[in-house]
């Protein structure tokens, strides 16, 4: 049975993060997370997207936050959700949801818990999340081995939608290991921060995946005094 979220202890707060979408659903902001959860949804007609990673070219772009926000608009408009903390190096996912990181995904491709086991409940409807877990020597191996894709499977068969935080694209190679094993990619970029070539590097390294590059979002950018997110797609 999944358990319930218990707040993480320490110094943490600062860590915490501001889910938008969840407390103030009206806003502009969470308006933009919905117009990329749309875009998502009819960027691939034929074949449904059931999974997804979420990344950036490095850190510091909002990526962590895109895809906790993400989640929520998922779980808003009546999908059964599953956010998956897969940066097993810096992990962020259980400041943001108030968890403790004692089990996770590590946990599970080790083979030490099950999914009912370590997943956590939240207090949004329809969310729940599995947290990164003790930060093991070997996050790479542990993301390409069969026990991650058998994990995916059974997770596609209770969720409507599961969703993946990665680390960085061009630090590591996680995220273009999950990305070959999941339906579609989103890249991250933060307006005045990202370099271009780092982006374009990141985009021709998620390219070659199985899954489709859906888009990147661009965050941080000032359209106007009351829109600060733009989505727009790769083709």
């Amino acid at each position: 049975m999944a358990r319930k979220g218990k707040q993480s202890k320490g110094n943490t707060v600062n860590k915490f993060r501001h889910l938008i979408a969840q407390v103030n659903p009206k806003s502009p902001i969470s308006e933009q997370y919905r117009t990329v959860r749309t875009n998502i949804q009819f960027s691939s007609v034929d074949n449904e997207i059931k999974s997804l990673i979420v990344s950036s070219s490095g850190p510091a772009e909002g990526k962590s936050t895109t895809v906790a926000n993400l989640a929520v608009v998922y779980a808003q408009a009546g999908k059964k959700v599953l956010l998956i903390d897969a940066d097993l190096r810096k992990p962020t996912v259980h400041y943001t949801f108030r968890l403790d990181n004692l089990r996770g995904l590590s946990n599970i491709l080790v083979g030490e818990h099950t999914i009912d086991e370590t997943v956590n409940r939240t207090n949004i409807e329809n969310l729940d999340v599995i947290s990164c877990g003790p930060i093991p020597p070997n996050p790479s191996e542990l993301l390409a081995s069969r026990k991650m894709e058998t994990f995916l499977k059974d997770a596609e068969k209770t969720y409507d939608i599961v969703i993946f935080d990665t680390p960085p694209v061009l630090a590591v190679t996680d995220a273009q290991i999950l990305a070959n094993i999941v339906d579609g990619s989103i890249l991250v970029v933060r307006s005045k921060h990202t370099d271009l070539e780092a982006a374009k590097k990141a985009k021709e390294a998620l390219e070659p995946a199985k899954a489709k590059l859906l888009g990147t979002v661009l965050n941080g950018r000032e359209k106007s005094s009351s829109n600060y997110y733009y989505y727009y797609g790769t083709n």
